[in-house]
């Protein structure tokens, strides 16, 4: 997909990802972008975030049962997720290629990403539960 026009609003909603460090959901991502632009609607905020992702500029993080959200870190890497506070943490890892692996194993299915997840504390809960 051909790349759209930074508009006023798009150079926005994607500074707002880039900036933050809470991989933050499109509710979070509307409330800092009115502060810029405070005529957007949450419904351009979904349909920028949407078009981002669609171009590979950010990445969503989708869990069931939660919103979305969104990481302006687009190149492969994987999480861990907080059990007690809910933080999502970026982990740079060296990882097998497992799509490869996985196409291998099962040549019948047609694989396209894949995420791993790691479920733990952030060092902020884990120091908390030293202290």
């Amino acid at each position: 997909m051909a790349m759209k026009r930074l508009t006023r609003q798009r150079k926005a909603v994607l500074d707002v990802v880039q900036k933050a460090r809470n991989h933050p959901d499109a509710a979070w991502i509307y409330q800092e972008v009115r502060k810029v632009v405070p005529s957007i609607s949450l419904g351009t905020v979904y349909r920028t975030l949407d078009a981002l992702v669609e171009e590979g500029k950010i990445i969503q993080l989708a869990r069931a049962g939660e919103a979305t959200r969104y990481d302006a870190n687009p190149t492969p890497h994987h999480h861990l997720i907080c059990e007690r506070c809910g933080e999502i943490v970026d982990l740079e890892l060296e990882l097998p290629n497992l799509l490869d692996k996985a196409r291998e194993a099962f040549p019948d299915l047609r694989f396209h990403d894949v995420q791993i997840e790691f479920h733990g504390l952030c060092a902020r809960c884990s120091q908390a539960l030293d202290s």
